[in-house]
């Protein structure tokens, strides 16, 4: 049963995700916040189907341990294209309130990433072994944390500012997102039905491009 619900759920995520991101791209005419939303969802499907894939594959064959090696190489790249759509969010934020003049603020964001990346290349995660060490994963998630965190507040101050009825619940879409996040890394591997909390983080991804989607329709 947990196959056909998750393999539904997933194919489901990205055919929506894809035509959201495409339609985005096709209707920015020139509107950079835009493209880089459309780019961001198509970003989200590559990466998530590095993992997703090989997951449900895992799921109708032989299971999640052997596949261990598929699995964890596509937690790896799910890992830095997360870290390069935050980025590319961070650029949205920009160009939606037509923000200047913030160095220290890029540069703290870029810098959070790279040391993110770097974590995430590090042997010591271990990626493609069943019993990857808990450590390392509260390690690389530890800047991917505070970029998130800079986020959310960035588009909840912004949207409240300007009155952006499109974006007001930007911020708590992120916040969710992380939410259902942080349970996973913290206790899957002991606790593993914990893992079914990466479903709603999923949906609080599309949900995030759903609201660039219709402040896009709002714009015309």
């Amino acid at each position: 049963m947990q196959q056909i619900m998750e393999t539904i759920f997933d194919l489901s995520y990205f055919a929506i995700t894809i035509l959201l991101g495409v339609t985005i791209l096709r209707k920015s005419k020139g509107m950079l916040q835009y493209r880089l939303i459309g780019g961001m969802a198509l970003l989200l499907v590559f990466g998530d189907a590095f993992h997703l894939l090989p997951r449900i594959y895992a799921l109708w064959t032989t299971g999640m341990e052997d596949n261990a090696a598929a699995l964890g190489f596509g937690k790896l790249i799910t890992s830095i294209t997360m870290t390069v759509f935050y980025v590319i969010f961070y650029h949205v934020w920009k160009e939606r309130y037509r923000i200047k003049n913030n160095l220290f603020l890029t540069s703290s964001i870029y810098l959070l990433a790279i040391i993110r990346i770097v974590l995430c290349l590090m042997p010591q995660n271990d990626w493609l072994s069943y019993n990857a060490p808990l450590e390392w994963g509260i390690y690389r998630n530890i800047p991917f944390a505070l970029l998130g965190l800079i986020i959310i507040v960035l588009f909840y101050v912004e949207a409240k500012k300007n009155v952006d009825k499109a974006f007001r619940f930007m911020w708590l879409a992120i916040t969710l997102s992380f939410g259902f996040y942080i349970p996973v890394v913290l206790f899957a591997d002991t606790l593993p039905i914990i893992g079914m909390l990466m479903l709603p983080k999923t949906c609080a991804y599309v949900w995030m491009i759903w609201m660039g989607y219709k402040g896009l329709n709002d714009k015309k």
